[in-house]
C-alpha cells in the first residue's frame, strides 16, 4: 500500500501545475484528468502483480469483482479540481477491505511528501510516527471544515446550509479544501471537525479508518455508524459524513 501511494503520488507530481485537459463527469463539480488515469494505472498494476486474486474498486475504472474477500478501494487523485487549478490540496487514497470492513487505509500528500497510514486496531501513523490521540474540545475552540458539491436536491442543500450557518456562528472559524486534506487535518487534531455532504466510498474509507484509529469518529450526518456494502452498487452511493473529535462531531450532526 505504501509503495502504491508513493509511486502514484510521484506520477501526479509529473502532471501538477502544468496544462491539463479536463473532462466533466456527473456534474461541473466532478472532473477527471489524464493525471487521474495515469495514477490509477500504476496503482492497479502494482496491486494486480502482488495480489492477482483480489478485487479492486476504483473511482475511474469501476469494480473489478474477483469474488475475493479482499477488495482494494482506490482514489488515484482526491482533490482533482484543486489539482487542475494548480492548488496543492490533493493526494492519493487507498483502502484494503476485508469483506465489508476497512482493514488498512493509507493517504499520501505528494507535494508535502506526507504518508498517513492506519490498520484496524493498530493505531494511526504519519510518516511512520504515531499520530497523537485526538482530544475532545468544544466547537467554539475549533476550526471546522464544511464541504459540498453541486446538487439538484434543493431540500438537502438547504438542510446542509442551515448546519453551515450553525458552524459559522459557533466555531472558531471555518475552512475547506473539499479534499482528503480536511479529513487528514482532523486526524492530526488541526481541525476539530469536518462535514462533507458529498463523498464516495473511496473518499472516506481510508480517512475514516485513520481518524478512528487516532481517537476521533466518522459518522453519517445523523450521527450513525457508516456501513459499506462492497459491490458494484456502492459506486453510485453518496455518503454525507461528519468527522472530528467526539465533542465536535456530536454538536454538528444533522437530525
Amino acid at each position: 500500500m505504501i509503495s502504491a501511494l508513493k509511486v502514484s503520488g510521484n506520477v501526479l507530481l509529473d502532471f501538477f501545475d502544468k496544462p491539463l485537459e479536463t473532462k466533466q463527469k456527473e456534474s461541473q463539480s466532478s472532473i477527471v484528468t489524464e493525471a487521474d488515469l495515469a495514477s490509477e494505472k500504476v496503482i492497479m498494476e502494482l496491486i494486480e502483480k502482488r495480489y492477482p486474486g483480489h478485487s479492486i474498486l476504483s473511482e475511474e475504472c469501476g469494480f473489478l469483482d474477483r469474488k475475493s474477500e479482499f477488495t482494494w478501494v482506490i482514489d488515484p487523485l482526491d482533490g482533482t479540481s484543486n489539482f487542475a487549478s494548480g492548488i496543492p490540496w490533493f493526494g492519493v487514497l487507498i483502502t484494503l477491505f476485508r469483506n465489508d470492513r476497512p482493514l488498512m487505509g493509507g493517504a499520501y500528500l505528494p507535494v508535502q511528501d506526507d504518508i498517513y497510514f492506519a490498520e484496524e486496531g493498530k493505531g494511526a501513523f504519519k510518516n511512520d510516527r504515531p499520530l497523537p490521540e485526538i482530544k475532545d474540545r468544544s466547537i467554539r475552540d475549533s476550526l471546522v471544515a464544511f464541504c459540498l458539491d453541486y446538487s439538484d436536491d434543493e431540500a438537502f442543500l438547504n438542510k446542509g446550509l442551515e448546519t453551515f450557518k450553525y458552524i459559522i456562528r459557533n466555531s472558531r472559524n471555518t475552512r475547506s479544501t473539499n479534499s482528503l486534506v480536511d479529513f487528514l487535518y482532523v486526524a492530526e487534531g488541526k481541525f476539530g471537525g469536518v462535514m462533507n455532504l458529498f463523498t464516495k466510498v473511496w473518499d472516506i474509507s481510508a480517512p475514516g479508518l485513520i481518524i478512528s484509529e487516532a481517537g476521533g469518529v466518522m459518522t453519517d450526518i445523523g450521527g450513525n455508524p457508516i456501513s459499506f456494502n462492497m459491490g458494484s452498487a456502492i459506486i453510485a452511493e453518496n455518503f454525507p459524513v461528519i468527522a472530528g473529535n467526539k465533542a465536535v462531531a456530536k454538536s454538528i450532526r444533522i437530525l
